[in-house]
This record gives C-alpha cells, sequence and structure tokens, in this order.
C-alpha cells in the first residue's frame, strides 16, 4: 500500500481543515512539515518532501492551496519518478498570494512545467487565491485532469470544507487513474517447455 504524502498551503491544515482529517482517516498518511507554517520557504521544504519521498518509496502526493506548488516543483527532478499520482486541491496563484499575505513567501515564480505523474487539479470559480482561468492555465501547463467543483471558495475551513469526504473519491480516482499508467512488466515464464 503506497503512502499518502499531505502538503498543507500557508499556515498549515489545523484542527478541523479537511487534511487534517485525512491525516487520521487516511492509513499511511503522514503530513510534510516545514519549520514555520506562517512563512514558507521552499529551498527548506523542497528537500523534506524529496527526503519524504525517498523514505516512502513511492506515494500519493495530496496538497492545498501552496502545498500544491510544492508538489509541481518535483518536475524535472528525479525523486519525482517515486510520486505515484497527485491530486493538488486548490493552488495558489503566487501573484496573487503575494497581494494577500505580502513578503510571508519565498517561492520563486510559479512553476509551469508538465509533471511526469498523474495529476488532478480541483479548483473553484470563487477562489481568492486562483481566478478559474488561471486554474485551467495551470492545469494545462501541469498536464494535469483539471476539475472546476463550482462556488467552493479555496476549498478550506473558511468555506466550508471540514472532513470533505467527496474529495475521498477524488483521491481514489486519482488512484485509478495512475494504476492505469503503470508500466507493467512481463514476466519470464517460470519454465521452459
Amino acid at each position: 500500500m503506497s503512502e499518502v504524502l499531505i502538503l498543507p498551503g500557508l499556515f498549515g491544515s489545523g484542527e478541523g481543515h479537511w487534511q487534517h482529517h485525512w491525516l487520521e482517516d487516511q492509513p499511511g498518511s503522514r503530513c510534510v512539515a516545514q519549520d514555520d507554517w506562517d512563512r514558507p520557504n521552499l529551498d527548506a521544504w523542497l528537500p523534506r518532501l524529496e527526503g519524504a519521498l525517498e523514505e516512502a518509496g513511492e506515494a500519493y502526493l495530496v496538497a492545498h492551496s501552496l502545498g500544491c506548488l510544492l508538489a509541481a516543483r518535483l518536475a524535472g527532478r528525479s525523486v519525482a519518478r517515486r510520486v505515484m499520482g497527485a491530486l493538488l486541491v486548490a493552488p495558489c496563484d503566487l501573484r496573487d498570494t503575494e497581494i494577500l499575505h505580502p513578503g510571508q513567501i519565498t517561492f520563486g515564480g510559479m512553476p509551469t512545467a508538465p509533471l511526469p505523474f498523474p495529476s488532478i487539479v480541483v479548483g473553484s470559480m470563487n477562489d481568492a487565491y486562483m481566478t478559474v482561468d488561471r486554474l485551467s492555465l495551470f492545469g494545462r501547463l501541469w498536464n494535469a485532469e483539471t476539475r472546476n467543483i463550482g462556488l467552493a471558495g479555496h476549498i478550506n475551513i473558511a468555506s466550508g470544507f471540514g472532513r470533505w469526504r467527496s474529495g475521498y473519491r477524488l483521491l481514489e480516482a486519482l488512484k485509478t487513474q495512475a494504476r492505469g499508467r503503470r508500466p507493467t512488466v512481463s514476466m519470464p515464464p517460470a519454465f521452459a517447455v
């Protein structure tokens, strides 16, 4: 059974957030932490994600907001081969996030490379952190399936998403998609005739 690595966004996923519930509900899941949830730094957090993937062997990523950008930064890195798939929920646009939270994020520019693993990007029509047009753009750039779930805000506690059970179905859909894309290895016959 593959692990599920939870990648929270700015300020972390505290009590009541759907990712917090997922950590309790999903066997084999764990959070990839960082030093300061209020001032996330890509150069400090990315090596932790890479280390968690090396330790897990292979894993699914379940990311929210800024955690989606962390996952997208794996494109082009050798450790990406360990990612079975990524569920990227309410990715933030660094341009908008800097306006909402000036000087709190050290993450460089938006990642634009195609992701080498199956991915589902989930967003909404009224997310203050990323417009629908930008959601579609980054879904295409990342080569991910994009799902717009309507008027759902930032898909967090403030927009009414606690346990978010329908998100589990999205993770299962991702797992099914990933199994369909896994290479098959042909085995030699057990004996010669």
